[in-house]
């Protein structure tokens, strides 16, 4: 594939993956495809499959929906095989390869990972780009990696400061091994109802509610399908607020929105099939209390030291209105119906001019990082 005269910047947009996330991940970047501003930024579809396969499309100057998903034409609804396959393997750094020629070859100004959930949220990506030297809008490997896992960002929010929920967690080989420990451990700490989640996975996959010692078995069997840790969290009777976070070393919250949902918890069916849970944006919520979830999701942010752009979730406990963290997530939903840029633009940034400052704060990290010195010279040490 050849370019020629590409006179604005090409944004390469990423999307599917190997992730139980890889249809949202799907319905986002044509979102952003079909919004974007084509007298700005020309966009290049880089689909990869539920196998991890890299596959690049033609660059597009206007927005076409059969351009972009003729890159799935004959995709399975999940990985040909679970296990470790040669000729899938030869495919993966095959395209691999042609993924990264292509981005030298064509002058890819920026990638745009909207990519959710493993090797996508998770550091995986980030880290492949901060090696092949090409910016990348959101979060680094670090605040990457610790937003996925549940475990270790609860962590960094307590090392901060922030108030949170009480979790426990456990590896599938401990649940196996020592699973009475675990189930009476979580009957009297945290104690039913309470939530079970795979400790990396997002859009509530995986998740589930157990009210009695059965459901919990169920639950807890059903998150190891999705991952090899656990977190088993404390039930919450409290509102679901959200907020959306912009920037790098001078970040700014929005004003915040509240989840209502249509079924008993936030789950997957809530967020993307039923379509009935409903929004408030701006939350129902004092001035007092907007300001203090605003700084609170600013805290939150740096605690993981993310950059780009993320979105902060937060219990409002009915019973003390206290603020809990619930979670950040670094690559929240961005189609023009998420609650990431919904909350933008109530704040009054629309849809195009945020994806303008996301592209912009890529650029300005790269620039930024890459202005460090990597090397240390013979005359240097002797100065030492």
């Amino acid at each position: 594939m050849t370019i020629t005269n590409q006179s604005i910047p090409l944004i390469g947009v990423l999307y599917g993956g190997k992730s139980g996330e890889h249809d949202v991940s799907v319905v986002t970047a044509f979102s952003v495809m079909k919004a974007n501003d084509y007298s700005k930024y020309a966009m290049l579809p880089i689909y990869i499959t539920y196998d991890g396969v890299f596959k690049i499309g033609q660059v597009l100057n206007s927005f076409h929906y059969a351009a972009s998903d003729e890159l799935r034409m004959g995709e399975t609804t999940g990985p040909r095989s679970h296990q470790f396959d040669g000729q899938i393997q030869q495919e993966r750094l095959q395209s691999l390869s042609d993924f990264l020629l292509v981005c030298k070859n064509e002058g890819v100004s920026v990638l745009f990972p909207l990519l959710h959930g493993t090797y996508g949220e998770d550091g995986v990506i980030q880290g492949l780009f901060e090696m092949a030297h090409i910016p990348y809008v959101g979060a680094g490997v670090l605040a990457s990696a610790c937003g996925m896992d549940k475990v270790a960002m609860k962590r960094m929010f307590a090392q901060a400061g922030l108030p949170n929920c009480t979790y426990r967690s456990f590896y599938a080989h401990q649940w196996h091994n020592e699973y009475e420990h675990w189930v009476t451990e979580i009957e009297v700490v945290l104690g039913y109802p309470c939530f079970v989640k795979p400790a990396n996975l997002g859009s509530s996959v995986g998740i589930g509610k157990a009210r009695n010692r059965d459901e919990l078995l169920a639950v807890v069997e059903n998150a190891l399908r999705f991952d090899q840790r656990i977190i088993v969290e404390e039930y919450i009777d409290g509102r679901e607020i959200e907020v959306s976070v912009l920037g790098n070393e001078y970040p700014e919250a929005s004003l915040p929105g509240e989840i209502v949902s249509s079924n008993d918890f936030y789950d997957y069916n809530a967020k993307y099939v039923d379509g009935k849970s409903t929004m408030h944006i701006p939350a129902l919520i004092s001035e007092e209390q907007i300001e203090q979830i605003r700084a609170l999701a600013v805290q939150a942010y740096r605690a993981v030291d993310a950059s780009g752009l993320s979105r902060v979730d937060f219990f409002l406990v009915k019973e003390t209105g206290d603020w809990l963290v619930n979670e950040i997530n670094t690559m929240p939903g961005f189609t023009p119906f998420s609650m990431y840029p919904l909350m933008w633009q109530a704040t009054g940034k629309p849809y195009a001019e945020l994806l303008d400052d996301l592209i912009r704060l890529a650029i300005e990290r790269f620039e930024s990082r890459h202005a460090i010195s990597y090397s240390f010279n013979k005359e240097e040490k002797a100065q030492v």
